[in-house]
């Protein structure tokens, strides 16, 4: 049983992705179902009430992690040195690889269904557009950048002799990219605003 144990453990550490690593990406996919879940809750209730409460709550907690990822973690991660770097991002890019997406994803949906409910989504309305093409942006840069950075990095991961400069410099790109999109979610939220009020 010892050696078995052994065994495992010496196959994770030539796999080089740690085993709290797989575990974490495995909680990141159970947390990241959940807002979509609820997205569908309310859509098949037909609750307003609810849809309203998934799209403030995904889009206030997506907005909160970018602006802490943006102010806090770039100004941590400078601090640091590589191989630390390395560190953080074995446990935060799993973390973050599915709930993050998931977020982003709900809070835009919710967005789109509520608007047309309350009788605002007039793709002729400069306020829509607007919010169209900071949605289309926050898209692009989450799966086209985030998502593609962290599978880089997994794979990066999985290699006996993995680059632990390339890993730190992808993750350090997730991090500033995080702070451009908060950026963008207070410009949308102000668009919110806009919109709630005429």
């Amino acid at each position: 049983m010892v050696q078995t144990d052994l065994s495992a453990q010496n196959l994770g550490q030539k796999s080089g992705i740690p085993h709290y690593t797989k575990r974490l990406l495995m909680w990141s996919f159970s947390i990241g179902v959940i807002p979509p879940l609820a997205l569908i809750l309310a859509l098949s209730t037909r609750s307003l009430y609810l849809l309203d409460y998934v799209h403030v709550i995904s889009g206030g907690t997506w907005t909160g992690f970018d602006i802490f990822m943006g102010l806090v973690m770039t100004r941590i991660m400078r601090l640091l040195d590589i191989p630390q770097r390395v560190e953080i991002a074995k446990r935060l890019t799993p973390t973050t690889f599915f709930i993050v997406p998931s977020l982003a994803a709900t809070a835009i949906t919710a967005g789109i269904y509520l608007a047309q409910a309350e009788g605002k989504f007039d793709l002729s309305s400069p306020w829509i557009i607007a919010a169209g093409i900071v949605v289309l942006v926050l898209t692009g840069q989450g799966f086209g950048v985030f998502m593609p950075n962290g599978l880089r990095i997994f794979i990066e991961l999985s290699k006996s002799k993995p680059d632990i400069s390339k890993i730190a410099r992808l993750n350090m790109q997730n991090i500033r990219l995080a702070g451009s999109q908060a950026i963008f979610q207070v410009i949308i939220i102000l668009i919110m605003a806009h919109l709630a009020v005429y």
